[in-house]
């Protein structure tokens, strides 16, 4: 399957996440436990996996699977990354108001180039580099609401400690995406192999939030298993279902594109999302969102398009000895008379 259909399927997923997270709820609220819904999206992960591994372990050569431990124990490394990562997010937000954050958030686009070119030693191109900022500049003029509203008074307004742990939180999202790219590619494993060994420990970790927080409640509601499915709907399946193959798609460009695809991929369903809310949900759309699109659209033409698109080129200068060689007619050539 080729990268870009990929990346197409991940941005339409993506940008119903949000949608559909939001018709899930019930006069406002969750009837359900939104901690559950991680889990059980890693755990449909992990069945996917398993099952398209045993598949592919029916045919002939089989797949290459690495148990060394030294491999194996590299894998639970992105989950703690995650796992920092939202307590940062929720550190953060005690700082500064949603909108800000939302705006904060771009910066993992610039922060996923950086680290992109440090620990994956690829090279970026000057436009290309132009283009990751055009991106971050996109995104972020597409979330600025009108001035004179209180979040553009509050935009600047945040303690400065709300900012760091906002840089912070960007760096985090941008190192856990570098890292798991690093290890979908360090071999040539079956990639169905290393997700089922990601899904895993995902799985693990968010069981143990789901115990941790059990134990922050003093077991008022009950262990979380017996709550697991309290209050789901279909929609709020169809929210684990989304969010289990997003991830499983992310994995797939994790393997055979790389985060740069991912972060296109995913800043795009962030526009496509907000167009879409304008007919679900009468969201005004603004001047501002108009302008993010058009530059997003700049940017992604900019990073994609061959240099001879962006660029004119000068003709190629051919030398005068260049031109004698090529008309030069051999000596024993003759004609008839």
């Amino acid at each position: 399957m080729q990268w870009y259909i990929v990346a197409l399927l991940l941005t339409v997923l993506t940008s119903s996440q949000g949608i559909l997270t939001t018709l899930s709820q019930s006069n406002g609220r969750y009837d359900y436990d939104y901690a559950t819904v991680p889990f059980l999206a890693e755990v449909f992960k992990l069945f996917v996996s398993s099952l398209f591994l045993w598949k592919e372990s029916q045919k002939s050569p089989p797949p290459k699977m690495t148990t060394d431990w030294r491999t194996v124990r590299l894998y639970p490394i992105p989950s703690i990354i995650y796992l920092i990562h939202n307590n940062v997010q929720f550190a953060t937000l005690t700082y500064v108001d949603t909108s800000t954050y939302q705006i904060m958030g771009n910066l993992k686009i610039v922060t996923t180039g950086i680290l992109f070119r440090l620990f994956l030693r690829r090279k970026l191109s000057n436009l290309q580099w132009m283009a990751i900022v055009l991106l971050a500049v996109g995104t972020t003029t597409s979330q600025v609401k009108g001035c004179g509203e209180a979040s553009c008074e509050s935009l600047l307004s945040a303690p400065i400690q709300g900012y760091m742990l906002g840089i912070l939180s960007a760096c985090l999202s941008a190192l856990a995406g570098i890292y798991t790219e690093f290890l979908m590619k360090k071999n040539n494993d079956s990639l169905y192999w290393q997700n089922v060994q990601l899904y895993t420990f995902g799985a693990i970790f968010n069981m143990a939030r789901l115990v941790a927080d059990d134990f922050r409640g003093g077991f008022e509601k009950g262990p979380w298993w017996q709550r697991l499915l309290n209050g789901y709907s279909v929609t709020t399946w169809m929210v684990v279902i989304n969010l289990g193959s997003t991830g499983l798609l992310v994995s797939w460009l994790m393997k055979y594109a790389d985060n740069i695809v991912k972060v296109y991929s995913t800043s795009m369903a962030m526009l496509l999302t907000t167009i879409l809310s304008v007919y679900l949900f009468n969201f005004k759309p603004t001047l501002q969102l108009f302008l993010g699109i058009i530059v997003c659209m700049m940017s992604l033409h900019m990073y994609f398009a061959p240099p001879q698109m962006l660029v004119d080129l000068p003709p190629p200068v051919v030398k005068s000895q260049d031109l004698e060689s090529l008309i030069e007619v051999p000596s024993d050539r003759r004609t008839d008379s």
